[in-house]
């Protein structure tokens, strides 16, 4: 029997869907795009799928956090090192929770990940540069405040 959209009542097809792992258990959740933005759970631990937390990339998990994701995704470039990517740092991981399920937020450093860094020649940290996919939407340079990553993020998510 062919399963059908509650919403729609339309036949749904596996190109009406997205594979993506739970952040929480590491359970392959199928999960429709028209639910996307609903901010599914995992059909096996229950918890939001997407995180709530920014995510730790790097070079070798790029394309699978990043490129693969079915949400944007704001990945800050920094070193434990930069003072201003200290500053950052707490209002990243506050959009994290308050975005959860719009838009996952994600850190990369660039002095364990030189090859990324290069890719996108981020000369300059902090750097934020918002990605739909494998595809750069926006980018941010610098130690801004709150109200300005938001209102950029408003304008793309």
């Amino acid at each position: 029997m062919e399963r059908q959209d509650p919403a729609t009542g339309n036949p749904e097809s596996n190109d009406d869907a997205v594979v993506y792992a739970c952040s929480s258990c590491g359970k392959p959740n199928r999960i429709l795009r028209a639910r996307l933005k609903e901010d599914p759970v995992c059909g096996r631990c229950k918890e939001h799928i997407f995180p709530r937390r920014p995510v730790v990339v790097t070079d070798a998990n790029w394309k699978q956090e990043v490129e693969d994701s079915p949400i944007p995704v704001l990945v800050d470039f920094w070193a434990p090192w930069c003072g201003p990517c200290r500053a950052v740092a707490p209002v990243l991981e506050a959009l994290a929770g308050e975005r959860a399920g719009k838009i996952k937020i994600a850190k990369l450093n660039v002095d364990e990940n030189p090859r990324t860094s290069a890719r996108f020649s981020v000369q300059a940290i902090p750097t934020m540069i918002l990605f739909r996919g494998p595809i750069e939407v926006d980018q941010i340079r610098g130690a801004v405040p709150k109200a300005t990553i938001e209102g950029r993020l408003d304008h793309f998510v």
